[in-house]
């Protein structure tokens, strides 16, 4: 193993900026790569987004029938009811 240097000289010092830049183009380099991937990412949560959208129109779809169902059935329990009491008051 090298003993440890005490100075710097102006090789080292370039040598080490060197290889200081070179790492760093490195990792600009897996940086854009991940910005790449990200993009990826981006596009199908936007598809997602537009398949929840298409799910969310038809849950609003079926809860408007089914209001309009309970709506409906309501109106002909009160005719029956009504139709019933008729019946028994012409009965009398």
């Amino acid at each position: 193993m090298e003993a440890v240097r005490q100075s710097w000289t102006d090789d080292r010092l370039d040598e080490f900026g060197k290889r200081v830049d070179e790492r760093f183009d490195r990792v600009d380099r897996r940086f854009d790569e991940v910005d790449r991937r990200f993009d990826r990412v981006d596009k199908r949560f936007d598809r997602m987004e537009a398949g929840f959208n298409r799910i969310d129109a038809r849950l609003d779809g079926m809860q408007r029938a089914t209001a309009h169902g309970v709506i409906a059935l309501s109106a002909a329990m009160v005719a029956g009811f009504a139709g019933v009491m008729g019946l028994i008051a012409t009965q009398l």
